[in-house]
């Protein structure tokens, strides 16, 4: 008797421990799984206001408040934009100056909680950048998909998605440069975003099932005139350009790929978000195999093959990576990897100090540059 309690204490125990493991596994799989949009992925630390002033303001001394650029400041209401820290101004050991270029959305108090993000803008092009435009629907395979469309005269459309913790806001970072170049410009929410259908399962596939929601805004595209598109994605976004180049029917109308930021190996983003959020590294594996049981990735989570490439596929069309070492979320040796192997298709600018998503926000005069000099065959 005593023999079979003891049995049944162990049966008990490891069945106790495989549940705990299957719950640790799922947790950590969140991170990229059920990033909001919007909201600050874990690897972007939560930064405190110790004051404001004309022109300026102080932040928690990190080294996300020591980056170059400009970026917006969101907290809970709030939304700013600052731009470079200011040298030669009084500051502690605890704390950074950075330029202040505007208070657009609440207030900036002392003591409020913040995070940089690479939305610079809030609103719509109209609202926030006086850009001429139309809220559009695209119909997707799950419903409706908002849009925004800022018309122009060629006829060759940049669609634009958006990707981990941001939103189509992301695209009017690009929406001046890219209508002083009079392209029209399509920024799609996809499933998952506000206004949007619901994946089924609730989850975030990065971009293995979004692509579709991509392939039926190129087909918004061409059958409201336009010749041929140029995606245009971030992070996971750019994952789903790669993945619509690759299996759209109407991948013959793609005719460039830019590329921010690109989520290459999903198992090597998967594993930076839970280890930000402090997941222990023994229990990453659990991780990866809890988001490939949930999203029915099953089996080698690069699908047989080396990681780094986008898929089974080659990129047969021109294609601009614009991508950083700074990136602890999506790998940049991956995208080095990748042009390496095909540098007669795929250009590589590499910008030093960016987080993941925020390559223009680091230095948007040369990110300006390299896209004027990768669209100027398509102008």
């Amino acid at each position: 008797m005593r023999t079979v309690r003891a049995t049944a204490a162990a049966v008990t125990a490891v069945i106790g421990a495989s549940v705990a493991t299957v719950a640790v596994g799922r947790l950590a799989s969140d991170a990229a799984l059920k990033a909001p949009p919007g909201r600050p992925l874990p690897t972007e630390p939560r930064l405190t206001v110790h004051g404001t002033a004309a022109g300026q303001v102080t932040l928690t001394r990190h080294l996300a408040t020591l980056r170059p650029g400009r970026y917006g400041l969101s907290g809970d209401g709030t939304h700013a934009v600052v731009g470079p820290v200011l040298e030669g101004v009084p500051e502690s050991a605890d704390t950074v100056v950075r330029r202040l270029e505007g208070v657009v959305r609440g207030t900036l108090e002392p003591g409020d909680r913040v995070w940089l993000t690479p939305n610079l803008h809030v609103g719509d092009p109209g609202t926030a950048l006086g850009l001429d435009h139309t809220d559009v629907e695209v119909p997707g395979e799950l419903g409706p998909l908002p849009a925004w469309f800022v018309p122009d005269v060629r006829d060759t459309w940049v669609l634009a998605v958006h990707g981990l913790g941001a939103t189509r806001e992301q695209a009017m970072n690009l929406m001046e440069f890219l209508h002083r170049h009079h392209f029209p410009v399509l920024a799609l929410a996809y499933r998952g975003d506000q206004g949007a259908p619901r994946s089924p399962d609730g989850l975030n596939h990065l971009g293995e099932t979004e692509w579709r929601d991509l392939d039926a805004a190129i087909r918004y595209a061409m059958d409201a005139g336009a010749r041929q598109v140029v995606l245009l994605g971030w992070s996971t976004g750019a994952t789903m350009a790669l993945r619509a180049a690759a299996r759209s029917t109407l991948r013959d109308h793609i005719a460039g790929l830019v590329l921010d930021s690109p989520v290459l190996s999903w198992e090597a983003t998967l594993r930076a978000l839970a280890a930000a959020r402090r997941t222990p590294g023994a229990l990453l594996p659990l991780a990866v195999r809890a988001a490939q049981g949930r999203t029915g990735r099953h089996g080698d989570p690069h699908g047989g093959r080396r990681p780094g490439t986008p898929g089974p596929e080659r990129v047969g069309i021109p294609a601009l990576i614009v991508h950083g070492p700074g990136d602890t979320v999506a790998p940049w040796q991956f995208s080095r990897r990748l042009a390496a192997a095909q540098p007669n298709t795929i250009t590589l600018h590499t910008v030093a100090d960016a987080p993941h998503g925020a390559m223009w926000n680091a230095d948007p005069h040369t990110y300006e540059e390299a896209l004027r000099r990768f669209l100027t065959p398509f102008m």
